[in-house]
């Protein structure tokens, strides 16, 4: 079979390469799945580079989330049954024709969900969902992200908006205001506008910022920090700049902020039962169309190098995916 590899850490255009290896055989609680779609996170690629929290051994196989359809099943296992249509997160090797995942943590999906949602449905929306919901915010109350327009952002957006949380979302061009306003988001500010910092407090109508999102790093993270009020709350959830972040100390001393940091690994330990409540909810949103999440483009797994290539690319209005 046909899998996505790198023998060395580096720049994922340059790395990633089409390998053979045996089919993999499940072991006890396993199942086989045959790829159906893979999105490429920032997280894939931040592993592939070697700058993620787990370094691989090499050589070693790409891919953390994918939709795919039950082929087989290991010692034990009865359920999912084979034929299922299941999206699975948390893997190592997604990107192949093939590959292993724990038969209980793969999520069944309704045929109303579309492949394009349910490839990514596990992984950035989960996050996205507990970062809410460790914000502990009320409804009318406000907070701020930016990355606005990717996964994370829009899930956030979307699920806010029903629990009647406020969210000032940052975007970087003045066009991804209007596509996430095409998506039922609002509320949207583009830093590359001349004094954004007004409009957003135009749009809360000076009311505190509670709570902020950063998912970028370096001069942005200060930036959220300054906006948020009394006793606010920076989470660091990623670092697309790839700069470290720039934070004033007077925000943090005069303010009395907070800054933690989110990982999904982390987070999700020991809490089976909470992230099986949240996987429901997110699958029920995406099931009555509350919850739309764009494939921009898809690329056969040969082609992973240039995948990757167009997934670092800015101005995307969906994730980049991979299929067999």
């Amino acid at each position: 079979m046909h899998s996505v590899v790198y023998d060395k850490f580096g720049d994922p255009a340059e790395v990633l390469h089409l390998a053979e290896r045996p089919t993999p055989e499940p072991g006890p609680g396993e199942i086989r799945l045959r790829l159906v779609l893979s999105p490429i996170h920032n997280h894939d690629l931040f592993t592939i580079r070697g700058l993620y929290g787990v370094r691989p051994p090499l050589p070693a196989f790409a891919g953390s989330e994918a939709l795919g359809i039950v082929d087989a099943q290991g010692p034990g296992v009865t359920a999912p049954a084979v034929g299922q249509r299941v999206a699975v997160a948390g893997v190592a090797d997604a990107w192949a024709d093939f590959f292993l995942a724990p038969a209980r943590s793969a999520v069944p999906l309704p045929d109303v969900v579309s492949d394009e949602i349910a490839c990514q449905l596990c992984a950035m929306p989960l996050s996205a969902l507990m970062a809410l919901e460790d914000f502990g915010l009320q409804p009318g109350q406000w907070m701020i992200q930016n990355a606005a327009t990717g996964a994370v952002g829009k899930t956030l957006a979307m699920i806010a908006k029903i629990r009647g949380v406020r969210v000032v979302n940052l975007v970087r061009r003045e066009a991804a205001v209007a596509e996430l306003a095409a998506l039922g988001i609002g509320d949207a500010v583009s830093t590359g506008e001349p004094d954004w910092q007004s409009k957003v407090n135009a749009i809360t109508r000076g009311a505190p910022i509670v709570a902020a999102l950063d998912s970028v790093g370096g001069e942005e993270s200060g930036q959220m920090l300054h906006l948020l009020g009394e006793g606010g709350h920076l989470m660091t959830f990623g670092a697309m700049a790839g700069k470290p972040m720039t934070l004033n100390p007077g925000d943090l001393i005069f303010k009395q902020a907070k800054v933690t940091g989110f990982w999904a690994t982390k987070r999700t330990a020991g809490h089976r039962d909470a992230v099986a409540r949240m996987i429901g909810e997110l699958v029920g949103m995406a099931a009555s169309g509350a919850l739309k999440l764009p494939v921009e483009k898809t690329f056969p797994l040969a082609e992973a190098a240039a995948a990757a290539r167009a997934s670092a690319e800015p101005g995307r209005t969906g994730k980049i995916a991979l299929r067999p």
